[in-house]
């Protein structure tokens, strides 16, 4: 299990629910962006500091399994931590929570690219070993 580095509590909107109640799946992903902003902030102080070591990320693959529904005013809470570190990619691993138990959990595994040329690049030292220290 991952250390969580950050946390964003969220509550559900109505808008956010399908006609059956629920928090529509699609939605999740959304969260998990919002998180994942929360822990590059934590991390580099924001996620621009990141973009100014000449580095960014873009989501290569996403993945979620769903325990539990989320309905309208739910107070949830999306953990985020480290589970792996590559040469050129980074896991984050997502964990909703809702009154202490785990509704939703999954991964997005990020490729960290050039800030300006979007080409897959390898982090510099410095983005690498703060990262590194979070495992």
């Amino acid at each position: 299990m991952a250390k969580t580095i950050a946390r964003l509590p969220i509550r559900v909107r109505y808008h956010e629910c399908d006609q059956q109640g629920i928090v529509f799946n699609a939605h999740y992903l959304a969260y998990f962006d919002m998180a994942s902003l929360e822990f590059f902030r934590e991390v580099f102080g924001s996620y621009e500091n990141l973009r100014a070591r000449g580095v960014d990320t873009v989501v290569a693959e996403s993945n979620l399994t769903y325990r539990a529904p989320n309905r309208y005013d739910d107070d949830i809470v999306v953990e985020v931590g480290v589970e792996h570190l590559g040469r050129t990619s980074l896991i984050l691993v997502f964990t909703i929570v809702r009154d202490g138990e785990v509704v939703t959990a999954g991964t997005n595994r990020y490729v960290f690219v050039d800030a300006e040329s979007l080409a897959k690049a390898a982090p510099p030292d410095d983005v690498r070993e703060k990262l590194a220290a979070l495992l």
